[in-house]
């Protein structure tokens, strides 16, 4: 069927393409950083409940290394600031793809459907070249 419809709309059903894979590795990219997120608070408040004298160690890539409460805490609440920043930032991205989704599938369905009208299709019509 694609075969049969305008240079242009094929390009739009292209570009809506991409956004959604786009936004499906926007949508995992979320859900990660969530489940860290998740994942650092859940140990945040653990260390709540654990004596400032006990000897804790923290992971550093294939080892365990000592560290005291301070640092261990410090460290925490760092990676539970940062990644809300990444999951808000994560959002935003997420509702502008979204947005550019609709967008763009409305300016295909008004091509699609307005076509045959003698809309601005012509060689100054959009995807024109320009800026």
């Amino acid at each position: 069927m694609q075969g049969n419809l305008p240079p242009e709309a094929q390009e739009k059903i292209e570009e809506l393409q991409d956004l959604q894979e786009t936004a499906q590795q926007v949508a995992a990219q979320k859900q990660q950083a969530e489940t860290s997120l998740s994942d650092a608070q859940t140990a945040l408040e653990a260390l709540e409940d654990v004596d400032e004298d006990t000897q804790m160690y923290r992971e550093v890539g294939e080892l365990l290394v000592a560290t005291d409460y301070d640092e261990a805490s410090e460290a925490l609440e760092e990676k539970v600031d940062s990644l809300e920043i990444r999951v808000q930032t994560l959002e935003k991205q997420e509702e502008r793809v979204q947005e550019q989704f609709e967008s763009l599938q409305q300016e295909l369905q008004q091509m699609l459907q307005g076509g045959a009208g003698g809309g601005p299709m012509g060689p100054g019509g959009p995807g024109a070249g320009g800026a």
